[in-house]
């Protein structure tokens, strides 16, 4: 595992106890998320779809990532498109109220791991609302242009 033995030498025991202990230590106070494998297995799910991955906008880059977000707003931005959506937590679920820069009626999903998708037009000023949207891992798809010549844009995962 550590290497040491491939140059024919061996670990000191008291190093290889010394390490144990730290593993110990991170496992308590850093563990990995519970849901992991889920969250690895949802973003996987897009491998096979043509999409571009919008990058978070705001002002710590570490929310999100290993805690949920109950409430408040998140954009996210790609190219030519920004997707701003405000999460207001309503008893076990969540409403996202949703804004498109620039507007148009394009689609748009709502996908949460294990509860499957939920979709919505944005109107013509680029406003859409999805309700009752379940915990757990969560992305946005917008379908951006018609039929004959739409793109997918994905936003990063978010735990709801």
């Amino acid at each position: 595992m550590n290497g040491i033995e491939e140059f024919g030498g061996s670990a000191n025991p008291e190093d290889e106890a010394l390490l144990a202990d730290l593993d110990r230590l991170m496992d308590q106070l850093d563990p990995p998320p519970s849901d992991l494998v889920e969250r690895v297995q949802f973003a996987i799910a897009l491998e096979s779809l043509d999409v571009e991955v919008a990058r978070w906008v705001h002002a710590n880059a570490l929310e999100g990532v290993r805690g949920g977000s109950d409430e408040g707003t998140i954009t996210f931005t790609v190219s030519d498109l920004t997707v701003m959506i405000n999460l207001t937590k309503i008893g076990k679920h969540h409403r996202i109220d949703g804004w498109l820069v620039p507007a148009g009626e394009h689609g748009v999903e709502v996908r949460v791991a294990e509860h499957g998708t939920t979709s919505t037009t944005a109107d013509e000023g680029g406003r859409f609302v999805l309700d009752d949207v379940p915990r757990g891992t969560t992305q946005i798809v917008v379908y951006v242009g018609t039929e004959t010549s739409r793109r997918t844009v994905v936003t990063p995962t978010v735990v709801l």
